[in-house]
């Protein structure tokens, strides 16, 4: 895909987002089903079932997904998407790239050994390996309008205010 015919499928979206901002607004969901034999979960994603479960560092097999990795993975999906989409709109060439997400976590605070370790990602660090004959200063640009138009980066860096609940059936 080349910047022009990106910009002709953009810009329908872009004058009606502009004409109606409500109509940008979209509610994703997720959702997933326990299962009744093991400590794991069944979670639809559009496209397969993906069945999370414990990590092996906090007693699971490691044969169901670790919602952590799917944190990161979701972050390199992402990344990576826009990272693409940014090069396309800048027509800056990229012969290859990877995007690699790591993430710290210390398990005593998901296991309640230790109630001042924290429970979650300590740290987590996104890097960008490309190759490209463009310009230090479009390469920059590049990096920049990553970052700013990453969804999940941008949710991970400024979290949004989340209500969580719990109903019985």
């Amino acid at each position: 895909m080349d910047s022009e015919t990106l910009r002709r499928m953009q810009a329908p979206l872009k004058d009606q987002y502009r004409a109606d901002p409500e109509a940008a607004v979209i509610t994703l969901r997720a959702r997933g089903e326990l299962d009744s034999a093991a400590i794991a979960c069944k979670v639809e994603t559009g496209r397969a079932l993906a069945v999370a479960g414990l990590h092996p560092a906090t007693g699971g097999s490691g044969l169901e997904l670790c919602s952590g990795d799917m944190l990161l993975e979701a972050l390199v999906a992402c990344a990576g998407v826009t990272l693409k989409a940014v090069a396309t709109a800048l027509d800056i060439g990229l012969e290859s790239g990877a995007v690699t997400a790591e993430g710290d976590l210390d398990f005593r605070g998901t296991l309640g050994v230790d109630k001042a370790a924290p429970v979650g990602f300590r740290d987590i660090r996104l890097t960008f390996d490309i190759k490209s004959d463009a310009p230090q200063d479009k390469i920059d640009a590049l990096f920049k309008l990553t970052e700013r138009y990453c969804v999940v980066l941008q949710t991970l860096t400024k979290p949004p205010a989340i209500t969580t609940s719990i109903r019985r059936s």
